[in-house]
């Protein structure tokens, strides 16, 4: 059922699409140097596998793996420019932010896959090191330094810097802040280079060549091969130590989970809304990350039945807009309803007794030999009544169902004893099946003991 289309378009296919797409990024002049970076990136690397393949140094691959992290963190970027040109679609309701946040997720990931790979290597080549030409060592090493360090610095990727702000810092970062407080003792005018904390991705460029610098030196001096291994292991350790934080915060933003640093502010905003006027509760809320610095969340709000639902929506939508920027309030009145009895309205001591039937519980044991006085089993090995697990009224509740019929009060209320069966609720009954024994309340000519009859005389 539905329209039918009888010229409809082709669907394209997934290579379509994304040419479509590129085709939109490619139209933007900011994305040229991005592209023109990229193209850059794949031509250095080319060579440096080339030269890790000559030199036969497993060092100079693991510092080449940074280089095409590089290019994995443009791709990032070229995701960013596109996602601010999408916009919001009936199936991607809150965006394509989300987007980039898989792209940096992947990126990270990629990268410690590819130190895991060096390391699984290094293991080998302790076994049977092999050796090492130093010719184009040195020469790839600042060749991936300069492209590194260019790239990080000539390009601002949004995704990645406020990850590298946001998420918690690497073991390498934290060596580094307590030698740099040292250094900055001595010469305070640096506090402004290596303080509050360097940036990651330079930080490892930096170490990196520092350690081929010291391979390529050792192995001249003394032929000492070992040593390429052993700084293969640590620029694999330093690149999986500083991605590791980033993956765990681009990790739990896909998983919707409230960012721990905004938490006080949000219950500190929800203690605000809960006293605002004709608010009764806030219930079911849920916040989480939808990209990076965009909060989303969710929230119903009871009120009053006379409180102004608009007035409350804007007051509520007010104070959580300006943390919460993709905000679903949901407010609904107060419906709860006091229940009646009875349609007609009830005197404080009288109780109709003729307008309701009490259906009476079935017997849950036949009772042997009632007592007259309290109407209970007389059994000196069973424990009281109100303490008995088949206690009449403890397990049922009483069915009181409305009766249209109207009769004078006291009509059909015998007194006397009654077996065990039918003193459910001292004694209320259908009328025409049998006697029970009478309220207390509510009723002047009822006496007030159970001993007497209606007369006031004792009971023979």
């Amino acid at each position: 059922k539905g329209t039918i289309h009888l010229f409809r378009k082709s669907q394209r296919s997934l290579v379509g699409k994304l040419t479509h797409e590129f085709r939109l990024v490619a139209a933007d002049r900011r994305s040229w140097k991005i592209l023109l970076f990229g193209a850059i990136n794949l031509i250095c690397i080319g060579f440096l596998l080339m030269w890790c393949s000559s030199t036969n140094s497993i060092a100079l691959t693991a510092y080449t793996y940074l280089t095409i992290f590089d290019l994995f963190s443009l791709v990032t970027c070229l995701i960013s420019y596109w996602v601010m040109m999408k916009k919001p679609s009936p199936v991607y309701s809150f965006g394509f932010e989300r987007f980039e946040v898989l792209a940096v997720f992947a990126s990270t990931v990629l990268a410690q896959l590819g130190a895991l790979f060096i390391l699984k290597e290094s293991a080998e080549r302790f076994l049977e090191q092999p050796e090492i030409h130093t010719g184009r060592l040195l020469v790839g090493t600042f060749v991936a330094l300069f492209f590194n360090l260019f790239t990080m610095l000539s390009i601002r990727n949004k995704p990645f810097a406020y990850v590298s702000e946001a998420a918690s810092t690497s073991w390498l970062q934290e060596h580094v802040a307590d030698l740099s407080r040292s250094i900055c003792g001595i010469i305070p005018g640096l506090s402004s280079i290596f303080l509050p904390r360097m940036n990651p991705f330079v930080l490892i460029d930096i170490a990196g060549a520092l350690a081929l610098c010291i391979t390529y030196m050792l192995i001249e001096i003394n032929n000492y091969f070992a040593v390429d291994t052993a700084s293969a292991i640590a620029i694999a350790l330093m690149t999986f130590g500083t991605m590791y934080p980033m993956s765990v915060y681009s990790g739990k933003v896909l998983l919707q989970t409230t960012p721990p640093h905004v938490i006080g502010q949000l219950d500190k905003l929800l203690r605000e809304v809960s006293t605002l006027d004709g608010v009764l509760e806030v219930r079911n809320e849920h916040f989480w990350t939808l990209g990076f610095g965009t909060l989303a969340g969710s929230v119903h709000v009871r009120i009053r039945r006379d409180a102004n639902e608009q007035m409350v929506l804007a007051h509520v939508t007010n104070r959580l807009y300006t943390l919460v920027s993709t905000l679903t309030v949901q407010i609904f009145k107060d419906d709860w309803i006091r229940p009646t009895l009875s349609s007609v309205p009830i005197a404080n001591n009288m109780l109709n007794l003729s307008d309701h039937h009490v259906i009476p519980m079935p017997s849950l044991k036949a009772a042997d030999s009632p007592n007259p006085v309290t109407s209970t089993p007389a059994k000196p090995s069973s424990p009281p009544p109100e303490f008995a697990f088949n206690t009449p009224g403890k397990n049922v509740n009483p069915v009181i169902l409305l009766n249209t019929q109207t009769r004078p009060y006291g009509m059909g209320l015998n007194h006397g004893a009654a077996p065990y069966s039918s003193v459910f609720n001292q004694g209320f009954g259908i009328p025409g099946m049998g006697a029970t024994q009478g309220l207390r309340t509510g009723f002047t000519n009822i006496p007030g003991r159970y001993g007497t009859n209606t007369y006031g005389q004792p009971r023979p």
